[in-house]
């Protein structure tokens, strides 16, 4: 596994993910605003990281919570207005840290201007901006496409009297993108946000972008229950190969020419998302050499698994797929699945298994995104089905509980009634259980998972091995990682122990122990013993 030589600050970054609804409300209307994040860019800071990702903002009518874009170039009043996004942006590069944006190119809503013009007639100059499709004979869809929400991912329309494809719900209507004129409208909206000075995108959904021309009917699975990366058991879209609904070897072009645009800006950041059970292959194909995107990441370490095997393998896999070429960013949570403590750690503290699983994040070969609350060691919240407001998890409630369960606000402050994020009444309920974590609680207090992770990623700065380092697992026993991470002149070791039950590991050599990164394993001979949910580094000695 080794990197790219490259000294960009993206390389071995971290980017800290603020989902804006719920991180911190200024105006008191319980919905998390760009003046609440104005208002706790410090925090951000003071954690070390290198940028943040902000969640859409967008003018949306909030079907899925701004990943339906109704005006790219609008804040939704919710948020605020231009001139505070401005003064976030202002102050974030005041504070040394880089600011990227959500940008969703593979759909829109249904309220944007451009499908309302294009569902007008089937004449008129967007006509062809999405993907419509006359029915079948007998009135039916014109294949068996389905969508990752639940059910066919076309939509009749009884203007237009045709389907159109939406990937996700049906208030998102997927862009044409075999049409040139809407890659350059694209263009366009994204190069009002680079002039007006961010640093980059997160490119949402961007394998969704292309459609297989012929609408040839994806073959079915084998086994067809199984779950997947992207969907559960639960959903029939599980039950698909999902090879001519996305993924399309097109999209390369279309990279390309987001590639072009961001280097005018300085190359400006541009990180994908990439929902398919060939991600490390994607990620590969994306990231490869100067023109594609820069980095990308799957959801490969957002699954119910997260044993040591496990991640070995996909670990190993997404590296040795992106081969010398491409480039990874890591992530184990983020809006859309449950928190990581809880879906790794299985009822372990949160203070003995968050800090672990940074380390563990944060000591892998590419960048690293940061999911705001997960620097609290905070657990899914425990939602009714009268809480929730996700679409998704309504659908396929109970066996799929939605993603609403790691979307409830920052616990900023324990005692008050909106625990600091809200002086109104919060748009998802604030769990008790996350109280005694709010940041007034751990900031200041020794041994806090707050206080680990930021001690950790200081720490950590002081090794470039860790950040652009080449990396190889050398065998261990069940439940522990055992990692190398090496550049010219530094060779570290790091070893994990994923299980609650003591362990011992054998070294492959001399190793000298590192100190401050606030782990127990300890050195006992020609091996590191390591209580249950800790980790050790050390120097590895001699030539090599």
């Amino acid at each position: 596994m080794s990197p790219l030589a490259d000294d960009a600050w993206w390389r071995g970054g971290i980017i800290y993910q603020i989902y804006p609804r719920s991180f911190l409300d200024a105006s008191g209307d319980g919905v998390g605003d760009l003046e609440g994040i104005l208002r706790r860019l410090d925090h951000v800071a003071g954690l070390g990281v290198d940028a943040v990702w902000i969640s859409p903002f967008f003018r949306s009518p909030m079907q899925d919570f701004g990943y339906d874009v109704a005006d790219y170039r609008a804040v939704d009043p919710m948020f605020g207005s231009l001139e505070t996004f401005d003064r976030v942006l202002a102050e974030a590069h005041r504070l040394g840290l880089r600011v990227l944006i959500d940008q969703v190119p593979s759909h829109t809503s249904d309220q944007h201007p451009w499908f309302l013009e294009s569902r007008a007639s089937r004449d008129n100059p967007r006509a062809d901006w999405y993907v419509w499709v006359d029915p079948k004979p007998d009135g039916m869809p014109p294949n068996n496409w389905l969508s990752v929400f639940g059910g066919s991912a076309w939509q009749w329309d009884s203007v237009r009297c045709q389907y159109y494809l939406h990937n996700f719900l049906a208030s998102q209507p997927d862009l044409n993108y075999h049409n040139p004129a809407v890659q350059d409208a694209m263009l366009a909206e994204m190069r009002f946000w680079l002039e007006r000075g961010v640093d980059g995108f997160r490119l949402d959904a961007i394998n969704f972008c292309f459609h297989d021309a012929a609408l040839r009917d994806n073959p079915p699975r084998a086994g067809r229950a199984a779950a997947t990366t992207v969907s559960g058991p639960e959903n029939p879209y599980s039950w698909q190969v999902h090879v001519y609904d996305k993924s399309r070897p097109e999209m390369i072009g279309w990279l390309r020419h987001i590639r072009s645009l961001a280097r005018e800006f300085g190359d400006a950041v541009l990180m994908g998302e990439i929902g398919d059970e060939r991600g490390p292959e994607l990620m590969a194909e994306y990231t490869a050499g100067g023109e594609r995107l820069h980095m990308a990441y799957s959801f490969d370490l957002l699954t119910e698994r997260g044993d040591a095997a496990y991640l070995r393998e996909r670990v190993e896999g997404t590296v040795r797929a992106l081969g010398e070429n491409g480039y990874a960013c890591w992530s184990i949570g983020n809006h859309d699945v449950p928190r990581v403590v809880t879906r790794w750690g299985r009822g372990a503290p949160p203070e003995k298994v968050a800090p672990l699983y940074l380390a563990l994040l944060l000591s892998l070969p590419g960048a690293a995104c940061l999911y705001q609350g997960d620097e609290l060691g905070l657990p899914e919240a425990d939602l009714t089905y009268e809480d929730l407001r996700d679409p998704y998890g309504i659908r396929f409630w109970p066996r799929f509980r939605g993603r609403d369960g790691c979307r409830t606000p920052m616990p900023w402050a324990a005692d008050p009634p909106g625990a600091g994020f809200t002086t109104g009444r919060p748009w998802l309920p604030i769990p008790e259980a996350h109280r005694p974590l709010a940041v007034d609680r751990q900031a200041g207090v020794p041994g806090s998972v707050l206080e680990a992770c930021r001690a950790f990623i200081a720490w950590r700065r002081g090794y470039p091995a860790l950040r652009h380092g080449a990396a190889r697992f050398h065998e261990a026993p069940p439940g522990v990682l055992l990692l190398e991470r090496h550049v010219p002149g530094e060779r570290l070791l790091a070893a994990f122990n994923l299980t609650a039950s003591p362990a011992q590991v054998p070294l492959p050599g001399p190793v000298a122990a590192l100190a401050g990164n606030g782990f127990g394993g300890r050195l006992v001979g020609g091996a590191v013993e390591l209580e249950g949910h800790d980790a050790f580094f050390g120097r590895i000695l001699g030539r090599g």
